[in-house]
Order: structure tokens, then C-alpha cells, then sequence
């Protein structure tokens, strides 16, 4: 259980990150943040970087600031924060709610937003919620800064949009303006982490479902938005049979072939989960709203 041997650096700033990124683009890099899914990895030999870029301790990638209608969150900002965070719990609930499940009390005090949305492990909690909360990941290489939709940024399993000489700095999340959110999961028994998680942004006025944002993970190789039951919700009426319609729908457009399977849930158990798992989102949503379903 000991690590190969690798060397190590502390970049103080996001440019002196980028520089040792450039500096040892030949080499097997890898960038540490909490720490909590890569340390783990080498000392199993999953992952064997001979080169460890310590980003943790640069101020600029740490904090959470309100400017406008925009909440933004720096990549090194540790889940702790996020859930003691009032302006996190009202701008972006969805988020707030996937964080406060999230490991244990030991990984929030070191986990970081950042690593899991960058990590992009597909049992993760973060990237439904980024999804449903409409994110927008910005990160930053020699070339300047890019902005990346949520929808955009994964693309499989440990696999998103961050180029091999780019590093992800912060997480900008428009306003929920009033809106309620929520995350409802099915941990594994074994690990914690989400064999089903469906995050629901709502959006409503006079039980009228004005916007309405779905995302999940665990079920494919990467986050995904669930666009069938966004469509059955919005514009109609937010009650219990409109939700179970709804919820019925998730997995409309996934194929159930591709869906993750393992030795705790088939990709069948795991398609029937995420009805189940999006009905209660939506459940516990609508009654954030003051509404009058109660959930199964």
C-alpha cells in the first residue's frame, strides 16, 4: 500500500501550476487537490504520476463570492465550506444538498469541489448537481481561461473537457433566484458513494413549474442531464402524479445497455433506480415549494 516514487511540487499560484504543467508535459503529471480519490489510487497502483503538482494551497482557486446573479466557487474550495455557506444553501441548492451528502465528515473537511468535478468519477455526488444547477466550469491554461456548460464537461468515466495543459479554477453558478433544489441518493453499502443520485433544480410559480433542471449520476460513465422528465414537468402543474409521470420518463433517452454495471446493481436495477431516486428528488423539491406530495 505504499505509492511509487514520484517527484513532488507546491505551486504557490495558478500560473506557477501552469508553468510546472508545461515544464513536465512529458512526464506522467497529476495534479493533487484533497486528495481523497488520487492518494488512494496510488498507493492501490491504480495511478503511478511521476510527477505530483500540489494545487491546494493556491488563495486564488480557494473561496465563495456572490457578484450579480452569479455564485462563484473556487476549485480548491473544501466541501466543508460549501455546506456552511448560507449564500451556497440559497444560490444553489440543488448543490448544496449533493455536498452535505458527499463521504464523511473527514472527507468534507478536505474534499474539494474542484477535485471531485475534475476527478469525474461517475459514482461521484457533484456532477448531477453541477448539471442540474446549470454550472459552468472555468478553467484556465497558457492560452487563457475557457468557460465550460456542466452539460459539456464530462464525457465518460474519469474523462472531461480539461486539456492536459489546463487546470479548472472555479465553478460559476447562476442564481436559483428563489428557486428550491434537491438531491436524493442511493449510496453503496460498501463505499458511500451513489450507485443512483438524482439532483432537481424547480423553478415555480403558483404550482406552476416555470424551469425545471435534472441531473444524475451513477447511472452512465459520466454525469448526464435528464431531458425526458425536464419536458414532462415544465409548463404543467407540480403535484404527486405529475412527478411519478415525469419521473417515469428518466432513462428516456439513455440507452439502458450503456448503463454502469456492477457487482451492486445491473444496469436494469440501476435504470429502475433512477426513476425511483428522480421521483424523490422531485418529491422532496415540490415539498420545499409547499407543495403536498409525500414521498414513497
Amino acid at each position: 500500500m505504499y505509492p511509487d516514487e514520484f517527484d513532488y511540487y507546491e505551486a504557490d499560484s495558478v500560473g506557477e501550476a501552469l508553468d510546472l504543467l508545461d515544464e513536465h508535459s512529458d512526464a506522467e503529471t497529476e495534479l493533487l487537490a484533497g486528495g481523497h480519490s488520487l492518494l488512494p489510487a496510488m498507493k492501490t497502483g491504480l495511478s503511478s504520476p511521476d510527477v505530483l503538482i500540489d494545487i491546494s494551497g493556491i488563495d486564488a482557486m480557494h473561496g465563495i463570492e456572490v457578484d450579480g446573479d452569479t455564485l462563484s466557487i473556487g476549485a480548491m474550495t473544501r466541501y466543508s465550506d460549501l455546506t456552511e455557506s448560507d449564500a451556497v444553501a440559497e444560490h444553489a441548492p440543488a448543490l448544496a444538498e449533493a455536498v452535505r451528502q458527499v463521504g464523511d465528515v473527514q472527507v468534507r473537511n478536505r474534499g474539494t469541489i474542484g477535485g471531485n468535478l475534475a476527478h469525474a468519477d461517475p459514482a461521484a455526488d457533484l456532477p448531477g448537481a453541477a448539471i442540474a444547477s446549470d454550472a459552468t466550469l472555468v478553467v484556465e491554461g497558457t492560452d487563457g481561461e475557457r468557460s465550460i456548460p456542466a452539460d459539456d464537461f464530462f464525457f465518460g468515466m474519469y474523462a472531461t473537457d480539461i486539456g492536459p495543459d489546463e487546470l479548472l479554477t472555479r465553478v460559476e453558478i447562476p442564481s436559483a433566484d428563489g428557486g428550491v433544489g434537491a438531491y436524493a441518493k442511493k449510496p453503496s453499502p460498501s463505499s458511500g458513494y451513489a450507485m443512483v443520485g438524482v439532483a432537481a433544480l424547480l423553478d415555480t410559480d403558483g404550482g406552476t413549474v416555470e424551469s425545471v433542471r435534472v441531473g444524475a449520476n451513477g447511472v452512465m460513465d459520466h454525469g448526464v442531464r435528464l431531458g425526458p422528465v425536464e419536458d414532462a414537468l415544465a409548463g404543467g402543474s407540480l403535484d404527486a402524479e405529475t412527478i411519478a409521470t415525469a419521473a417515469s420518463h428518466a432513462g428516456d433517452d439513455l440507452d439502458e445497455d450503456m448503463m454502469m454495471s456492477d457487482l451492486q446493481a445491473s444496469n436494469e436495477f440501476r435504470a429502475q433506480l433512477l426513476k425511483v431516486y428522480t421521483e424523490r428528488a422531485l418529491t422532496a423539491a415540490m415539498d420545499r415549494t409547499g407543495g403536498s406530495a409525500a414521498a414513497d
